[in-house]
């Protein structure tokens, strides 16, 4: 339920970005094309090496598949938060008469000195859930050695998650809107005015101060959920770093309200959450179908991880395969 269960996530994710906001989903996969290919491959590894590693006893073996599982997990968790850090600086692209997207960086252009902060932060964030998964799903020494992990994971996070806010607010310019945009106009990004200033991704929290509760959520998120690993609450310590993962990405999402994808070359170009949307009945139709098969969907996974709850151990593995 794992592994499976959120590369569907992922890929729903996508299609979701394509039925509501179409210039987004456009825009963002031709212009991170390579970037979205390395995550697909790096996640093609994981159920291969699932399926392959035992096959063979030889130490050799297992070693190498070991490496690909790891850099199924490291690489995608590593693009994404690099992503995150392209968007905040703003994305070279511009619409053209026809509104087609044009790209007009190149993928080792993504890997500047933030986006690269960013994914390591990314990196310690999901290091420490995973850790901390890890620890409710296992005994005995491996339980330790996740617990270890949790902390080291979370306390490596808040220094680069304040790191990045300060940077942010010091060093990377933001993108305001001048003048008043319709939130019901036409779904067309050209027709606003974009302006690039210092200091344009704070003011949501000047003029929204409840807004603060995001990154202070992913501050004690970490800092509980480091805590907690070090106490042997492995459960709280997931809840606590599933906490830091929601306050950091809504810090992001706060901090560019509403903008969704700025463009750093043109910015009247960039993409909002309202003129970069489909149609309101495109809108309607996806409400409908999300209100009827999203409660089916986690009622299904909750039965599915409700089978499958409490620890891993030697002896269910060994019973599992004598059964089998």
């Amino acid at each position: 339920p794992v592994w499976e269960g959120n590369q569907v996530w992922f890929i729903l994710g996508g299609g979701a970005i394509f039925a509501a906001w179409p210039p987004l989903y456009a825009t963002a996969f031709s212009g991170f094309y390579v970037a979205m290919f390395l995550i697909l491959a790096a996640l093609i590894l994981r159920p291969v090496g699932f399926k392959f590693r035992s096959k063979l006893e030889n130490p050799t073996w297992r070693r190498v598949w070991d490496w690909a599982l790891f850099i199924g997990g490291a690489v995608p968790a590593l693009i994404f938060g690099v992503a995150v850090g392209n968007v905040l600086q703003g994305v070279p692209f511009h619409f053209n008469e026809d509104l087609l997207p044009v790209y007009e960086g190149g993928f080792f252009g993504l890997l500047n000195p933030y986006a690269l902060l960013c994914g390591l932060l990314s990196v310690t964030l999901l290091t420490t859930q995973g850790a901390a998964y890890l620890a409710v799903k296992t005994e005995g020494d491996l339980r330790l050695r996740a617990r270890r992990w949790v902390q080291r994971g979370a306390l490596a996070s808040t220094p680069l998650f304040a790191l990045g806010g300060i940077w942010l607010a010091l060093g990377v310019a933001g993108y305001s809107i001048s003048g008043e945009i319709d939130p019901n106009g036409p779904s067309n990004p050209l027709v606003k005015e974009v302006v690039q200033e210092d200091g344009a991704w704070l003011r949501n929290y000047a003029a929204q101060p409840w807004t603060l509760i995001a990154p202070l959520l992913g501050f004690l998120g970490a800092l509980a959920a480091a805590a907690l690993a070090r106490g042997g609450r492995a459960l709280s310590a997931f809840v606590a770093s599933s906490v830091a993962i929601f306050g950091v990405i809504s810090t992001v999402g706060l901090s560019m309200f509403p903008f969704i994808l700025p463009s750093s070359t043109e910015p009247g170009s960039s993409i909002t959450v309202w003129d970069g949307s489909s149609s309101p009945l495109t809108l309607q139709v996806m409400l409908i179908a999300t209100l009827i098969f999203m409660p089916i969907v986690i009622a299904y996974t909750s039965w599915v991880f409700r089978v499958l709850r409490g620890p891993v151990t030697e002896e269910g593995v060994n019973s599992n395969n004598q059964a089998y």
